[in-house]
């Protein structure tokens, strides 16, 4: 089975999400990453933004399974792969991934909500089950008593043919019939187990008369037989003993009142305010029953202070073209260059941290963009994904790909005396030199139809 991603494997199934505003929500103070579900009911009845004052926050619309995370928008992980759609012979399976957030999109420009989507082959097993069939019965066995009824039992062999693929014969391998020995066995009786205690005569002690309990059994496991005669059951029919361990009468407990509210629990956003109240009016004694309901109770409360969001750095730019200073061409010798990359900063607010690391990445190439050289074609790829995954007849391919070594220049360079040495990297896209292939000078392609296809369905809505 291939797992192999593809940045062109993949696509977006855009969800119209219903517009925020200020429509209440429920609003939660976690959003859990690994199922993307909101934890931790805050309460109900507030507005999104009021919710998202704290940007670790999570809501969901009246109505609506999706949990929506406070955050900057953010793709979550690639859900597990789906169950194979067949369970013999080769088919497809789908996994997915959700953009979330709120208040701005996900890389590439994505709305909140969105749906990406991979298709792949799969296999649980290489052929499917083939039944097989039964030889002819063999001769009955002997009776399996020697007096009374009994049984017999004849059987036969699944190898007529042979099931294949984990297939198997329909109906028994076995049979069985009653035979008579014409001989009267003697039974003997035999208690069966003892019923269950009756209820104590009593619920608690010092009353007038000592609580007792009693249980009986019967001689029917089985009844004595009368011709030829079987022994009786020995002891006695019936029981009885004292109630052990009965309480005193309980009492039922009580609560007392609600403790002030507790101050609110958070200095920005939304948070909650805690009363209390205790089973002591009066205490339950004697295994009397504890207060019924809950001991403590919450309430929103606004602080109305927007809390801190942290900066998220953005992928890494496009590197330079690698060049050096001075000298107009440096492609294909062994002469390094230097080449910047960029990122940026994004989603900082109310103070919240800068990103950590450096907004510039400065490295040493070799320029080797458009060189000729001498090439060798690859072995096969594995297979890629299932493309397009939710459109008409997806198919997935492998390659062989004409390629290059890189040329053997020395994978350091001294810049500035005492400093050491500094590593050099090969930038830019060779033009690799081979014998044609099929007519091919570069790539070699083989496509396969993917089998089998479910349908791309939204997990929370069921809706495609």
């Amino acid at each position: 089975m291939t797992s192999q991603a593809q940045a062109s494997g993949l696509l977006l199934l855009l969800l119209t999400l219903p517009a925020t505003g200020s429509d209440p929500v429920l609003c939660f103070t976690q959003y859990e990453e690994s199922s993307s579900k909101c934890k931790d009911l805050l309460g109900g009845g507030v507005s999104a933004e009021d919710c998202c004052l704290n940007a670790a926050y999570a809501f969901q619309e009246q109505g609506s399974g999706l949990c929506q995370a406070c955050r900057s928008p953010l793709w979550s992980s690639w859900s597990v792969w789906a169950p194979c759609s067949v369970t013999c012979s080769e088919g497809s399976q789908l996994r997915y991934r959700r953009c979330i957030g709120w208040g701005g999109q996900c890389f590439e420009k994505v709305e909140p909500g969105t749906l990406e989507w991979q298709l792949q082959a799969c296999e649980d097993l290489p052929c499917c089950p083939e039944m097989g069939g039964w030889s002819n019965w063999g001769p009955w066995g002997p009776c399996s008593v020697t007096c009374s009824k009994g049984t017999w039992t004849r059987q036969r062999a699944c190898n007529n043919p042979i099931p294949k693929c984990g297939g198997h014969c329909p109906g028994e391998a076995h049979e069985s019939e009653p035979c008579d020995t014409q001989q009267v066995c003697p039974i003997h009786g035999a208690w069966a187990t003892w019923g269950p205690w009756d209820p104590c005569s009593g619920s608690c002690h010092g009353g007038p008369h000592v609580p007792m309990e009693r249980r009986s059994r019967t001689c029917s496991a089985p009844e004595p037989s009368t011709k030829p005669p079987g022994k009786p059951c020995p002891g006695p029919a019936y029981e009885q003993r004292g109630c052990a361990g009965l309480p005193p009468c309980p009492v039922a407990g009580g609560w007392g009142p609600w403790s002030p509210a507790s101050p609110c629990s958070v200095t920005c956003g939304l948070g909650q305010t805690l009363e209390r109240r205790t089973c002591n009016n009066p205490l339950p004694q004697h295994g009397g029953p504890f207060c019924a309901g809950d001991s403590t109770r919450t309430h929103v409360c606004n602080v109305a202070e927007p809390c801190p969001v942290d900066g998220e750095w953005e992928p890494w730019g496009e590197w330079t073209t690698c060049s050096r200073r001075n000298m107009k061409f440096i492609s294909c010798e062994e002469i390094p260059g230097q080449q910047t990359r960029s990122r940026d900063c994004k989603g900082r607010k109310f103070n919240g941290q800068r990103c950590v690391g450096k907004q510039q990445d400065i490295r040493h190439c070799y320029n080797v963009n458009r060189c000729r050289w001498k090439g060798s074609w690859s072995e096969w790829s594995t297979w890629g994904l299932c493309m397009p995954p939710c459109g008409p007849n997806p198919t997935r391919a492998r390659q062989r790909l004409c390629t290059a070594p890189f040329p053997k220049f020395s994978p350091t360079v001294s810049t500035v005396e005492g400093q050491g040495e500094k590593n050099v990297t090969f930038w830019g896209k060779m033009w690799p030199q081979c014998e044609e292939m099929q007519g091919q000078k570069l790539v070699v392609e083989e496509k396969r139809p993917c089998l089998h296809v479910p349908a791309c369905k939204d997990p929370e809505n069921g809706k495609p």
